[in-house]
């Protein structure tokens, strides 16, 4: 008979992560009594030896448990065992010194000789507790966690890369000067798997065996298998679980972590779909449409503007009813909050495209806590409008790709917060410039591939000075060209 190891019990890994939250408490008291002594006056001696001693004893009991605790949660497998074994013993060895400190002053107070001991001890103290903590943040965040955020100037003087700018939704849009040849794996790829998932999946914490830091890692995938299969982004692990409602337990990323965007998921699904190769540039692969439009973006270093800083955030909503929200998700639609701790709510249909009016109807249940309304695909129509002009407090609403007509967007004149309104790849023309100008809070337009013309732009941007109307690139676009025969020669 075989016995195979079933690995820590759960009543272990429910114990380890209480680490985190312990882990403070050793750290306060130790800073507390370091303070305490080398503040407190000296009048005082008396007191200030019986009180440091306390705080250093309780200091070192709860480091101890600290430390059992985090032996639990290292069971789970997900840590670079060699910065894990340092942080284990340093962190042990701290507990150690604070109760030699708690002795010393309890025992040794009226012995000078020996209490010149003291101070280098409890500064030895503080260094172990400086550098246990830097292990256990490389632990936690990833090595990179004190600088990632460095200031720009800062990065220059001592020779670290530039930070690729931020849009406002928080996705990563750096500019591409020459998008063409830019390599899709590491120019397009694996920024946004840094910014949000190498906290978790890196080479000190692996979260279900994973890595995700390097392409041999990535390809491997983890404890449940690949996360990537080539040429089928939908078979993929890592795309299923990004296309899943947030409030499902797989879902990616974790609740609190900034999820991705809908472009940065269609740049993962193109690249995987074609290959996942790590060495292709953008002009080998074959791109449609909607890829193009994200590619523009990149090449101009600029992104659709994501309604995080609305006025509409500062209202107070009353929250939609859950069984409402399970009802839309049976249709394939994806609900999920778009403010932390907020009742608003993003609605996707990313995964429903063939929804038409009728059961779109269902949104009605909602409308009081949508912000973010996006039907890019479906068959929604004109008929649908009306509704959407109830929706109080709609932010964004994207109807790209649809049968959006001049006489739909009439009826969205009177809405109040709509802030970016996506129109790209409908039918809307020139006809539906003065309904457009109404929209007094509308900040950005999309009308690439629309009906409208150059010289309907020019005056709705007359006629609305500070609109942003993203009409696309003027001129021949460079990713028009037979991606089939490109790379014929360069075979």
């Amino acid at each position: 008979m075989i016995l195979l190891d079933a690995g820590p019990s759960d009543w272990v890994l429910f114990f380890g992560h209480f680490h985190p939250v312990l882990v403070h408490l050793p750290v306060g008291m130790l800073v507390l009594a370091f303070l305490m002594y080398f503040f407190s006056k000296e009048q005082n001696e008396g007191l200030r030896q019986k009180s440091v001693a306390t705080i250093f004893l309780w200091a070192s009991l709860s480091a101890f448990i600290s430390c059992a605790m985090g032996w639990a949660l290292s069971q789970t497998g997900e840590y670079d065992e060699d910065p894990l074994f340092f942080h284990q013993w340093l962190g042990i060895s701290t507990g150690v010194i604070s109760a030699a400190l708690a002795y010393m002053a309890k025992f040794w107070s009226d012995e000078k000789t020996m209490m010149k001991l003291f101070k280098p001890v409890l500064w030895v103290s503080l260094v172990l507790i400086t550098i246990t903590g830097h292990l256990g943040g490389n632990l936690t965040h990833g090595s990179d966690y004190l600088t990632a955020y460095l200031p720009q100037p800062i990065r220059g003087w001592v020779g670290m890369e530039a930070r690729a700018e931020a849009a406002e939704g928080g996705a990563i849009i750096p500019k591409i000067d020459n998008i063409q040849q830019a390599i899709v794996y590491q120019q397009l790829v694996q920024p946004v798997l840094k910014q949000k998932c190498w906290s978790c999946h890196n080479a000190e914490k692996q979260k279900g065996k994973l890595r995700m830091d390097t392409p041999e890692f990535l390809m491997a995938g983890g404890e449940d298998g690949v996360i990537i299969k080539a040429g089928m982004p939908l078979e993929s692990e890592m795309i299923k679980r990004l296309l899943m409602d947030a409030s499902e337990e797989h879902h990616m990323p974790p609740k609190g972590k900034t999820p991705f965007t809908e472009d940065e998921i269609a740049v993962l699904q193109w690249w995987v779909q074609h290959g996942a190769d790590f060495k292709k540039k953008v002009v080998a692969l074959p791109a449609d449409a909607k890829i193009k439009t994200i590619l523009a973006k990149y090449a101009s270093g600029t992104s659709a503007t994501e309604p995080y800083w609305s006025p509409v955030f500062k209202l107070s909503i009353s929250e939609a009813d859950e069984d409402d929200m399970k009802g839309l998700r049976k249709l394939g639609l994806l609900v999920n909050p778009a403010a932390k701790d907020q009742a608003f709510l993003e609605v996707n249909a990313v995964n429903a495209h063939g929804l038409a009016d009728k059961e779109l109807s269902e949104l009605s249940s909602v409308q009081e806590q949508i912000v973010q309304l996006k039907l890019g695909q479906t068959k929604v129509t004109d008929g649908f409008m009306p509704q959407i002009a109830d929706m109080p407090i709609l932010i964004q609403l994207d109807l790209d790709h649809t049968n959006i007509s001049d006489k739909g967007v009439v009826a969205l004149e009177n809405l109040k917060y709509l802030e970016s309104l996506n129109l790209y790849g409908t039918q809307v023309s020139d006809a539906a410039i003065l309904s457009l100008a109404k929209i007094k809070s509308l900040k950005r337009v999309f009308l690439w591939q629309s009906k409208f013309t150059e010289a309907g732009v020019a005056k709705l941007k007359k006629m609305r000075p500070g609109l942003t109307v993203d009409f696309g690139f003027k001129g021949k676009w460079p990713l028009e060209i037979d991606t089939v025969k490109v790379e014929e020669k360069a075979k």
